[in-house]
């Protein structure tokens, strides 16, 4: 598990807050700044006040300036004076001109207001002297960010959360997705496309999602053929029942069984004994596809096991001739005595029948340096080139040029291959010329 998908999310996640957050700071801090500064009209009106109380303190009607003061005070419910500020230099150098004009009481009408004062500001319209200013508390009216606490809320959560949802969204899609394509993967599987692929469906995705992909179509595909398989098996089956059953039919209600029973009786065996060995050996085909099982449980000394089959062959087959090289010893780790030896024993009985009397089958073991290679081979009709892979599936028989005799119903090779693979052993068909067919099995030494 490589946790390809963990680490995308987690760079998805940590990506998508720390700019979600970064954003959000600025832009909350760019809107508090633009809501921190007096509107313009609201400036004019500052100044022109100040200019108001400059002209009244000019002219000097000092009771003139206190009654617009109380008016102005009145009307915008608020403090209001005009104040003169002077410095004096007690000790030490004197003080440069600099601070002798432009002192603060107060704020600039230009200058930011915070937002999270509690208090309204005092403002400060100061005069053409430069020695005496308007002072007024800023009226509730002109206060700016009148509407910075539903500012905040927006900014501080519901923009989060609805950026959040979207994230939220996009990673249910990303995760979803996949999902939704193994989902209709395994509907359409469901139906009957055995084909169907669902890495295919998730393209050029590599994570946990496509590895699962991956493995479901090993699976279908597994499935699939094992139900392809058995629907042709069963086919095939039925088919080559229908022959012995029916001979079985023909003795048992033939009229002349009644005048020679014994003959009758004879038949019935021989059918019946057919038909045994047909369904135990599909059933055993059937058990080898579907499981796949792995027999590697024995050490296995492959001469002393050929030693024994040729022997057995060479009684069963008096009239062909069966000439052996074999080595000393051939010790196969890992594999098994009994499906090895119903393997080669097909083999060397599927050549020796197809070889006429009186013609030789060569068997001869070569030691390489990983494996053991058995050939066999005959002197045959061959089987034609576009049949050699053909030959090892069930029930297959090239009537027209290896006539098969009325014993064999094509199960032989098509087990002996599945037992071989069993044993991680191969199994290969090629012609030789000038008439004949060679079967190369090749067993791993370990």
């Amino acid at each position: 598990m490589t946790h390809k998908l963990f680490l995308k999310l987690c760079l998805i996640i940590a990506t998508s807050l720390v700019i979600v957050f970064y954003f959000l700071n600025l832009l909350t801090s760019k809107t508090e700044e633009g809501m921190s500064y007096l509107s313009l009209e609201d400036k004019q009106t500052l100044i022109s006040w100040g200019a108001q109380a400059e002209q009244l303190h000019l002219s000097g009607d000092k009771i003139a300036l206190d009654n617009w003061l109380a008016a102005l005070q009145k009307q915008e419910n608020t403090w209001m004076v005009v104040a003169a500020f002077s410095i004096e230099n007690i000790a030490g150098e004197t003080l440069k001109s600099e601070y002798y004009q432009g002192y603060n009481l107060g704020r600039n009408v230009d200058w930011k207001i915070h937002l999270y004062f509690d208090r309204n500001p005092v403002m400060q319209m100061p005069f053409s002297d430069k020695k005496t200013s308007l002072l007024i508390y800023l009226p509730s009216r002109m206060r700016p960010g009148a509407y910075w606490q539903y500012t905040q809320v927006t900014l501080q959560i519901i923009i989060p959360a609805i950026l959040l949802i979207f994230l939220s969204y996009l990673l249910y899609r990303y995760i979803m997705t996949p999902l939704i394509q193994l989902k209709t993967a395994t509907r359409d599987f469901s139906k009957g496309n055995f084909t169907v692929s669902a890495k295919k469906m998730m393209g050029e995705r590599n994570d946990e999602f496509s590895e699962l992909a991956i493995t479901f179509d090993q699976m279908a595909a597994r499935i699939g053929e094992q139900i392809t398989s058995q629907r042709q098996l069963i086919a095939d089956l039925s088919h080559e029942l229908r022959t012995p059953l029916t001979r079985l039919d023909i003795a048992l209600n033939n009229e002349n069984s009644l005048l020679n029973p014994s003959k009758n009786i004879e038949r019935i065996d021989r059918e019946s004994k057919q038909i045994r060995k047909l369904v135990e050996d599909t059933l055993s085909l059937a058990w080898l596809e579907n499981e796949q099982p792995e027999l590697q449980q024995e050490a296995l000394e492959l001469i002393d096991l050929l030693d024994v089959l040729i022997e057995d062959a060479k009684f069963e087959f008096p009239d062909r001739d069966i000439s052996c090289q074999l080595p000393d010893s051939a010790l196969i780790e890992n594999s098994s005595h009994r499906a090895a030896g119903q393997a080669l024993e097909n083999v060397l009985r599927n050549a020796l029948r197809y070889t006429p009397k009186g013609k030789k089958v060569s068997v001869s073991v070569v030691e390489k340096s990983d494996l053991f290679q058995v050939n066999i081979i005959d002197q045959g009709p061959g089987v034609p080139e576009q049949y050699l892979e053909t030959i090892f599936k069930p029930f297959f028989r090239v009537d027209s040029s290896r006539a098969a005799n009325s014993d064999s119903f094509g199960l032989g090779l098509a087990l002996a291959k599945r037992q071989l693979a069993a044993i991680r052993a191969t199994i290969k068909s090629k012609n030789i010329e000038p008439e004949g067919l060679c079967m190369t099995i090749s067993f791993p030494k370990e």
